[in-house]
């Protein structure tokens, strides 16, 4: 799986939004900003909104990735926490979720909501040491970071041998009355119920960053090319209803 090509420069996953920024070294700026701004108000949107990810669907991933009871985990780019609150669920009192994720906001939420361990980092410089964990996901999240070669060059070193990796997605859909969908529900639909329901006044512009950021990612091919030219094995991916996708890897 592994590619010459990707070993040798950056891979993002998606190209520059200068709508937003305006060039790759200020994307990790913007997105630290905006999520600060709408951490308030992730979770209730979230419920709100739903989309298909909701507990019952992380748990369920989770779960058919390999999680299991016992399991030591790092829930990277955890936000507010929705992915590794479900990971305590799984691993129980025996297992142990630390959470890193680089906005300050994002953190007092997932700490105020559940307690969870945390740290402050970014996926592509880990501040963690080597050979650590059972099992590494990432909710959502594929999409904010900056290189995902360098992201899962981290993922492999902090992961003890055998260990899996589990990144949770959403996809831009394959036909195009499902993409028109979709993007009429993020681009209309959930900034609505995000300035009627929201309390910060950036709710919105975070969801439809959300939308421009599904419609320019890189197709799940170069994910997997990437994952395997960070050293990952037993690579696999699939889809859930055309949009939900699921990367699982072996360290």
């Amino acid at each position: 799986m592994a590619n010459a090509s990707l070993s040798t420069s950056a891979v993002a996953p998606h190209p520059v939004l200068r709508r937003y920024y305006a060039d790759e070294e200020s994307k990790a700026g913007f997105v630290r900003q905006i999520f600060d701004a709408g951490a308030p108000d992730y979770d209730r949107v979230e419920r709100l909104m739903a989309l298909g990810s909701g507990s019952w669907y992380r748990r369920t991933a989770l779960r058919r990735a390999g999680l299991a009871a016992g399991m030591k985990v790092l829930d990277v780019a955890m936000g507010t926490g929705l992915v590794a609150r479900e990971e305590i669920v799984i691993t129980g009192a025996s297992g142990s979720v630390t959470g890193v994720d680089p906005s300050p906001g994002m953190l007092r939420e997932a700490i105020r909501n559940g307690g969870l361990k945390t740290v402050i980092g970014r996926a592509e410089e880990l501040p963690l040491a080597a050979d650590q964990y059972d099992f590494l996901s990432m909710g959502y999240a594929l999409r904010h970071i900056s290189d995902l070669l360098k992201a899962f060059g981290e993922f492999h070193r902090v992961l003890k041998p055998g260990a899996i990796l589990c990144i949770l997605e959403i996809t831009l859909p394959e036909r195009r009355w499902t993409r028109g969908l979709l993007k009429q529900y993020m681009l209309r639909i959930v900034p609505a119920i995000a300035r009627l329901t929201g309390r910060a006044a950036q709710s919105s512009r975070l969801w439809e960053y959300f939308w421009d950021t599904i419609a320019a990612c890189v197709p799940p091919e170069k994910v997997m090319q990437a994952m395997g030219a960070a050293g990952f094995t037993q690579i696999r991916h699939s889809r859930s209803l055309g949009i939900f996708t699921e990367y699982t890897a072996r360290r």
